[in-house]
């Protein structure tokens, strides 16, 4: 949690883009694994954190645009519950830690609904993810469930990207202090421990340890497995053999919830193989150019056209792809081998407000997404600004069904030796990643520098 006036300062930032009515922001309810008092970890909603910063369950903020008074609303707990957790703060207590002065319980609040809706103000709300707070809202707002989507805000969406795109000198701090004291950790002790006769579970169970042990806990399910040609591949079953690719996609959260997602891909034993070695030079090659271009008002379709480019110049030269590469490019046959963005924002969430729209988070008037195949899974495509926090993550990828989809249908044979590709069959996936700033003149790679080129990976693998 940070200083109360850093989230008066964003309340009174939103209040600034809003003219009239109430800003109706839920926070999350506990979630029960398989009976009530069995909860899943808790997980406060983002833009609740965003502005009101408290991260206990059923509360609840409004921001009244008219009156410039901000509300918490919640339930101080019970005997019964102070039992079994302890002694807790009051919402009073929670309400000044943020600078709210106002509060009271939630009966209080359905009082505050029904007037606001009978005298015909506008109620501003976000879109649920969860179903318990789209059931809250329809009781709330006395609207069928089937028809909360309808009484969504456009106005409070923008409103919201646009201040939680650029990231304060408090988030940034967040950020980097979890990138360097957990993440680091998580991504080399995973490249010592990838040896042959080792389960990929007892790797990804060290790192999500480590991330509980910074404070937090994983920012996202990890992604560790020696088949890193499944771009989301959360099985953790294989047995590590010498010469497996073994990726590890892995963040960490900070305590006061902010994402981090990094990428590296080793070899199991420790030393490349040729074949390995000549894809990650690729992909490598990639990712720091990209990173070297990186500044405001860049627009970041063309870094994704960019990597694009180096991609079907690498795999030319090693006989896999052919043709002209701009055309390559153009058509989207690259695709074959990265059928995925570039990147994407990161801040409280690994996909930074996601759950109101990507396309309001990655794109604008200025910028439309793709429909191509690949390039229309780029989550952030628009221009990029001071303040933004996003990842770079280029990859190359031999996904069998997909290789023998696109040699079936004859796809791109001007540009891709289907014989040629088919030899990396088993080859498995690369993906490097890292998280940029971008700053006034140009970009900051955040964290302390993970290992990435292949002296540095087989060095430390040496160890």
């Amino acid at each position: 949690m940070f200083k109360p006036e850093v989230y008066t300062a964003r309340r009174n930032k939103l209040r600034s883009k809003l003219e009239s009515g109430l800003v109706l922001l839920l926070g999350n309810q506990e979630s029960p694994m398989n009976y009530p008092d069995n909860a899943y970890a808790f997980r406060q909603d983002s833009s609740f954190l965003y502005f009101f910063g408290i991260n206990l369950p059923e509360m609840v903020g409004v921001l009244d645009m008219d009156s410039n008074e901000d509300y918490i609303f919640g339930e101080d707990i019970s005997i019964g519950h102070i039992i079994w957790m302890g002694k807790q703060p009051t919402v009073v207590e929670n309400a000044a830690q943020v600078g709210v002065k106002n509060t009271a319980n939630l009966a209080t609040l359905h009082e505050m609904i029904a007037e606001a809706v009978q005298l015909g103000r506008k109620i501003h709300i976000l879109p649920p993810y969860r179903t318990e707070n789209q059931l809250y809202l329809s009781e709330l707002l006395e609207v069928p469930y089937a028809d909360v989507s309808k009484h969504v805000s456009e106005d409070l969406i923008k409103a919201v990207v646009a201040l939680r795109s650029v990231k304060d000198q408090y988030e940034v701090a967040e950020m980097e202090k979890t990138l360097t004291e957990v993440t680091w950790h998580m991504h080399v002790d995973a490249m010592k421990k990838a040896r042959e006769g080792t389960y990929e579970r007892e790797i990804a169970g060290h790192i999500e340890g480590l991330s509980i042990a910074g404070g937090g806990r994983v920012a996202y399910p990890v992604i560790l497995t020696k088949n890193g040609q499944t771009l989301h591949n959360h099985y953790h079953g294989n047995l590590l053999k010498n010469n497996d690719l073994l990726l590890n996609d892995a963040g960490a959260e900070s305590p006061s919830g902010y994402a981090t997602d990094i990428t590296r891909t080793v070899p199991v034993g420790g030393k490349f193989s040729r074949k390995q070695k000549e894809i990650y030079e690729i992909v490598l090659q990639a990712e720091e150019t990209v990173i070297q271009q990186l500044k405001p008002d860049i627009n970041y379709q063309s870094m994704h056209l960019l990597a694009a480019k180096i991609i079907v110049d690498g795999l030319k030269k090693l006989g896999l792809m052919k043709g002209d590469t701009e055309q390559a490019v153009q058509q989207a046959a690259y695709a074959l081998f990265m059928p995925h963005g570039l990147g994407h924002m990161i801040g409280l969430d690994v996909h930074d407000m996601e759950d109101l729209g990507e396309d309001y988070v990655g794109y604008d008037a200025e910028t439309t997404r793709s429909t191509q195949f690949g390039f229309g899974f780029l989550r952030l495509g628009r221009k990029l600004k001071t303040g933004f926090v996003l990842t770079v993550e280029p990859g190359i990828y031999f996904i069998p069904d997909l290789i023998k989809l696109w040699k079936e249908e004859g796809k791109f044979t001007e540009f891709i030796d289907y014989q040629k590709v088919e030899e990396y069959i088993g080859f498995g996936g690369i993906r490097i990643e890292d998280n940029i700033l971008i700053t006034e003149t140009g970009h900051r790679v955040l964290g302390k520098p993970i290992p990435k080129t292949v002296e540095e990976i087989e060095k430390i693998m040496a160890v």
